[in-house]
């Protein structure tokens, strides 16, 4: 599929050449009740949205995650002005990344925050989206922000707001969004209860 690098994995980067594999495996509670035991969050939120486009190539204009993100504020009752980070799916291909800053960019969240895990530990595909909320939810717990790594000049069309450097900043309302193959796409918000 022309998509796996020889380098490390270059998120949302102009001289980025793909993904990375990466092996995790993570797990997170839900629970109708707070345990007070741990840091925990409120599932707000989510949703999923299938732009059918190609077998292995996302819609070029982002409508199946621009989709699911306002279907994902709606049931959330949030609005972008809420949102304090974006945790992309970022996994370092021509099109993914495209894809991403134009439907972050079609809804209006051009100044949140940004950054993919994916350079740090590479694409673990079906693990990709849980290990990365718990990232999520680690940074809220720390009120830090984790920088994109492998950004030297950001290469997308869509005005997005990567994070170069860590930033300690209050987090308290998250975005995390997936994207797969199929046109498969999902997106869900998580808050801090403190």
């Amino acid at each position: 599929l022309y998509a796996i690098s020889n380098e490390v994995t270059r998120p949302f980067d102009k001289s980025r050449k793909g993904i990375n594999l990466g092996e995790a495996a993570g797990a997170v509670l839900l629970s109708k009740n707070n345990l007070g035991k741990t840091f925990t969050a409120k599932y707000l939120g989510g949703s999923s949205s299938n732009d059918a486009n190609h077998i292995s190539g996302p819609s070029r204009t982002g409508e199946g995650l621009f989709r699911s993100i306002n279907k994902t504020l709606e049931r959330s009752k949030v609005n972008t002005e809420s949102i304090d980070f974006i945790s992309g799916h970022g996994t370092g291909t021509i099109f993914n990344d495209e894809m991403e800053s134009i439907a972050f960019d079609r809804l209006g969240m051009n100044s949140i925050p940004l950054n993919s895990m994916k350079g740090f530990f590479g694409h673990t595909l079906g693990a990709a989206g849980v290990i990365e909320v718990i990232c999520s939810m680690k940074m809220m717990e720390h009120q830090i922000l984790i920088k994109n790594i492998g950004i030297e000049e950001v290469g997308v069309s869509g005005k997005i707001n990567i994070l170069e450097n860590n930033l300690k900043t209050e987090v308290r309302t998250i975005l995390k969004t997936g994207s797969g193959f199929g046109g498969g796409n999902a997106s869900l918000i998580i808050q801090s209860i403190t």
